[in-house]
């Protein structure tokens, strides 16, 4: 996730965060595979029953390997790395499909045990399904978190004077994470891709497929680069290319077009939404408002409600209740708001783990680009709050990827690409933007769909397990259901 630090951070958090469960290693028993697979011959794997959230449990394998953190560096520590496998449900499996997880943060080991584990178990009738930690996320992160204390929660803080702590704050971390041994240069998504080398070669395999989501898919298009020759297919979705890191506010603009249209569709007393939400921004804007969250008095800012609805609008249940709470402040009423944060607390601390923020800076954006996203965020109603600020690319400048990072990708492998009508995060164009350069690469509009859109409707996953078993008469668009 990217959000600069507000008080509302925790919220936007919580909007997208999967929750996890235990993965206990034990026998494996319970729910017997659909063939018989053999006990793993993989070095440093374990089986195990992993068990999900829904309280299903599957025979598994829990493995490690090992890689440097940063390769450049012949003095770099080693940092062990964790997956899950789940064995093939076919005579006849593919290349190894391994799943990248969003964020960048994001566990897979944690998705898979959450909504979406019904399609890890689908998705082994194409090969074994590798849930995968990267390298700073869930099991393969040795590194601490850090908190720095921000202004009293009462405060009125500028937008100048926020940044300022923002950017302090990190730098202070970076410090940190420095003096306890993390090498910063480690973190990057050219190191994150050639650790999936390290794995097919663990795993022993020829090539590897992809499966990945949001920073899944920006990750997976620099290992289409790094890996040339080792990757088989690709399924990518809510499309992040190797320059978008830092996202177009004008385009952030024109979904809320498309979320008017459909819940205009589905509601006749529907308002204007981006006139709702800019006349309640400029309200806050004028004057900041003293919330009471289940006790706890906070000054909310209109940033605070910026950055609460640049993660909202990743999925449409979500924007639509948050278009909700905005329709209660038009006229007066902070209850829904403050009955809201009470549920995750509010703060004004500025908190970081390693890989979120360096992955993200390393990544970086062109003077251009930077310039461009300033320019549209002064309008813009989420302003630049989709992303951490692009600013925290000057605490460190080293850390920077170059413009060759960022260039379009050229592929021969084929590529099933993904992308949500009604996703504020990532939109349609990005993902056309990002294919233009992969051959064999096809782009099918969710129509309705938002961000988190695999588990939407069962014709997405059709759609996954047709293009995987090489068919190409693949639709352009398919339509799933807007939730109440």
């Amino acid at each position: 996730m990217r959000y600069t630090h507000t008080l509302t951070t925790a919220l936007a958090l919580a909007l997208t965060a999967c929750t996890a469960n235990a993965v206990t290693d034990k026998p494996a028993s319970a729910v017997p595979l659909l063939t018989s697979a053999p006990m793993s011959t993989v070095v440093n794997e374990t089986p195990i029953t992993f068990e999900a959230e829904n309280g299903e449990s599957v025979e598994a394998f829990a493995g490690t390997f090992v890689v440097p953190e940063n390769r450049p560096n012949p003095d770099s520590r080693d940092l062990t790395i964790h997956y899950v496998r789940f064995p093939a449900t076919t005579d006849t499996p593919g290349a190894p499909i391994v799943y990248l997880s969003g964020g960048p943060g994001g566990s897979g080991i944690n998705t898979a045990k959450g909504q979406r584990f019904p399609l890890f178990m689908a998705m082994r009738q194409h090969g074994d399904v590798i849930a995968y930690d990267q390298r700073g996320t869930g099991k393969s992160n040795d590194m601490e978190r850090c908190t720095r204390t921000g202004a009293d929660l009462t405060d009125i803080v500028s937008d100048k004077a926020a940044l300022a702590g923002d950017l302090a704050a990190l730098a202070s971390c970076m410090d940190e994470w420095e003096a306890a041994g993390v090498d910063l240069d480690g973190y990057d998504t050219v190191e994150n891709a050639k650790d999936l080398d390290g794995l097919r070669q663990h795993l022993g395999a020829k090539q590897i497929s992809l499966w990945g989501i949001s920073y899944g898919s920006h990750l997976g298009l620099a290992a289409l680069r790094e890996l040339d020759g080792r990757i088989d297919r690709a399924v990518f979705a809510s499309i992040e290319g190797l320059d978008q890191t830092f996202k177009l506010p004008a385009r952030t603009d024109a979904y809320f077009d498309r979320l008017q249209v459909a819940m205009n569709a589905a509601d006749s007393d529907t308002p204007d939404v981006k006139a709702l939400i800019a006349r309640v921004h400029a309200k806050f804007d004028a004057e900041p408002q003293l919330l009471d969250v289940d006790g706890t008095k906070a000054m909310f800012h209109r940033r605070d409600l910026q950055t609460l609805l640049s993660g909202a609008i990743a999925d449409p249940k979500w924007a639509i209740m948050v278009v909700g709470i905005y329709r209660d402040l038009d006229r007066g009423d902070p209850s829904s708001l403050e009955q809201m944060f009470a549920r995750w607390g509010v703060t004004s601390d500025h908190s970081y783990l390693p890989m979120n923020r360096l992955t993200d800076i390393a990544s970086g954006t062109d003077p251009e680009r930077r310039a461009l996203i300033d320019t549209q965020g002064r309008t813009a109603l989420v302003g630049t709050r989709l992303n951490a600020p692009y600013e925290s690319e000057d605490i460190r400048p080293h850390l920077v990827l170059g413009p060759d990072f960022r260039r379009p990708v050229q592929s021969d492998v084929p590529v099933l690409m993904l992308s949500g009508t009604l996703d504020g995060r990532t939109y349609p164009e990005a993902a056309r933007e990002a294919m233009v350069g992969l051959a064999h690469a096809h782009h099918v509009l969710i129509k309705d769909a938002g961000h988190n859109l695999f588990m939407t409707d069962p014709a997405v996953g059709d759609l996954i397990h047709q293009f995987m078993r090489g068919d190409d008469d693949l639709p352009k668009k398919i339509t799933v259901p807007i939730p109440d």
